[in-house]
């Protein structure tokens, strides 16, 4: 069996004007993460990242610390069927339309523009999940934006096209969002969209997930591990 680890990214700058970089502490937290598998001299004989600056620079903070160590860790591939969702352009083309048309979503808009600090992000993740399910649903149709059904089908092969090109019994490493990493529990669990969104949601910034793979058998051994992040502080979500 192969072993397949798909790591979350860490945090990036979520509601700051570029979200795609990574905080302070999603820089500590892919230092973290390096450290923890250079300790346990954990070997890669491929690793992935999707196209996103906060995969490639948790990639590059965990190569760096590879490379000071004296440890060999591939050169990260870019792989375009490894991106998130198109969350950005959901919020974007889709909230103002729920806003005109669901009262509790016009509800969530008005404290989320009223509030601020931890209020203002809880507010937000209200209304931004609200949106999302209803796009899962099919209830939010965005003809410009790819749809849920495409972005399931387009990660799933981005799997399958990274484990039939490695060879059998290797490990790989792919540096990713949690999109990618609730398709994978869709695969090997025959999860429901509503239950693959539910598993999105609880994966932490930097966490890894891992699953057994060979021809015939895509199974998973762990989820959302992070044994590297002994600090509540680094313990994040968004």
């Amino acid at each position: 069996m192969g072993r397949l680890l798909l790591i979350r990214h860490a945090q990036a700058s979520f509601l700051e004007q570029n979200y795609d970089k990574l905080s302070a502490i999603g820089e500590t937290q892919a230092r973290r993460l390096g450290q923890h598998w250079a300790r346990q001299k954990m070997l890669f004989d491929g690793v992935s990242s999707g196209p996103r600056v906060r995969h490639k620079q948790t990639a590059k903070i965990v190569a760096a610390v590879y490379r000071d160590a004296g440890i060999p860790f591939p050169e990260p591939v870019e792989v375009p069927e490894f991106d998130e969702y198109q969350a950005e352009a959901v919020l974007k083309q889709g909230l103002p339309r729920l806003v005109q048309s669901n009262d509790e979503v016009r509800k969530l808009h008005q404290a989320f523009q009223n509030s601020s600090g931890s209020d203002r992000l809880a507010n937000f993740e209200r209304m931004f999940e609200m949106l999302i399910k209803k796009w899962v649903d099919g209830e939010v149709v965005l003809p410009a934006v790819e749809s849920w059904p495409e972005f399931c089908a387009r990660a799933d092969r981005g799997l399958s096209q990274c484990m039939s090109a490695n060879g059998r019994g290797q490990q790989l490493a792919v540096f990713c969002s949690a999109g990618l990493i609730g398709v994978a529990m869709q695969r090997a669990l025959h999860l429901s969209s509503q239950d693959t969104l539910r598993a999105i949601w609880m994966v932490r910034n930097s966490s890894f997930s891992e699953f057994l793979f060979s021809k015939a058998r895509f199974t998973l051994s762990t989820f959302d591990a992070f044994p590297h992040l002994d600090d509540a502080s680094l313990l994040t979500y968004r």
